[in-house]
């Protein structure tokens, strides 16, 4: 396994994010603790998790059941805790886990110091190395959110402020505020990217790289779409099949020949989607959501692949992003 630092920081992370939404909503817990467990011997070591994972898809399913799968497998002890570096989320409402109105969706640091501690309790640990705000509120209060912020890094809850689904002027606003308060301000931004959603290289991937922040990619197959045989017509229920309904002609030819371009270089769809976005040196890492430890073991493939400039320009042709980075795109 590969490892690159987390933004500006010193913080050093596998070049792949085992992502837990799946825990609960869809993976047994035994199932899921199968998966951290090779993950750790495949030398993955960044998790990420959501104060709200586990409540979807399963109707027997509640938000924080990821947390508390992922605190449990912490308790089988044997270094399980000091090998990961764990990464957590707070914004969206968690039924009445906080007071009243206060538990709507939204940024405070009241929100914070609450989530947080409810997420302690349910991963079993006493800190966490990133937290993350995981949508933008518009009426945040910079002072606010920071003051909280340095207030649990100075305790050792929290070593990191992480944002995601944060815009490129949000990023600018949030390093702003940070310099104005001598903070070392978010480290990363977590963002959907992949082949057939190419617009953050108009304005997120080149401030988050200039602003040295490091961008954790979420949804890489956009919903499976870039997966393996997803054209297949046995594909009939689930996001999957969900997402293929939706797609345009255009869209259905591109992924042909993306297949067609995957066979010709003898790799999967799945892993030549994380291959380019592992060759993007604004990105830190994709995030995998596994639903078998086989699914896993094949994803880490795509840390041995070298795209050829030729594979590169061909997958362009193929998905034909923004032209670039703003506003060269569009302005000349």
């Amino acid at each position: 396994m590969e490892y690159t630092r987390l933004g500006n920081t010193g913080l050093k992370v596998s070049r792949l994010v085992l992502g837990t939404m799946n825990f609960g909503a869809q993976n047994t817990e035994e199932e899921s603790f199968a998966i951290m467990d090779r993950a750790l011997e495949l030398g993955i070591n960044f998790f990420d998790t959501a104060n709200i994972y586990g409540m979807e898809i399963n109707p027997k399913g509640h938000k924080g059941w990821s947390e508390e799968i992922i605190g449990r497998w912490f308790a089988k002890g044997e270094g399980r805790r000091e090998k990961v570096v764990l990464a957590t989320k707070f914004y969206l409402d968690m039924d009445n886990e906080l007071d009243g109105p206060n538990d709507a969706a939204g940024l405070s640091a009241y929100k914070l110091y609450r989530s947080l501690d409810a997420s302690l309790k349910r991963l079993q640990t006493d800190h966490v190395e990133l937290y993350q705000m995981h949508h933008i509120d518009p009426k945040i209060n910079w002072d606010e959110i920071y003051g909280a912020f340095e207030t649990m890094i100075a305790s050792g809850k929290i070593y990191y402020a992480g944002s995601s689904n944060f815009g490129a002027r949000h990023l600018a606003y949030a390093k702003a505020a940070a310099d104005k308060r001598n903070f070392l301000g978010l480290v990363s931004e977590q963002h959907r990217y992949n082949l057939l959603s190419r617009l953050p290289e108009l304005e997120l991937l080149p401030a988050a790289k200039e602003l040295g922040v490091g961008v954790v990619v979420w949804s890489p197959l956009q919903r499976g779409l870039l997966a393996n045989d997803v054209l297949n017509p046995a594909i009939k229920t689930g996001r999957r099949a969900e997402s293929i309904a939706k797609l345009s002609e255009i869209e259905k030819h591109q992924l042909v020949d993306y297949r067609e371009l995957c066979q010709a270089l003898g790799e999967s769809e799945s892993n030549i989607a994380l291959a380019w976005l592992l060759a993007n040196p604004a990105v830190t890492a994709p995030i995998i959501g596994p639903r078998t430890v086989e699914q896993l073991e094949e994803a880490v493939r795509a840390t041995e692949i070298v795209l050829s400039e030729a594979t590169l320009n061909r997958l362009d042709e193929i998905f034909p992003g923004p032209g670039g980075a703003a506003p060269e795109a569009y302005g000349w």
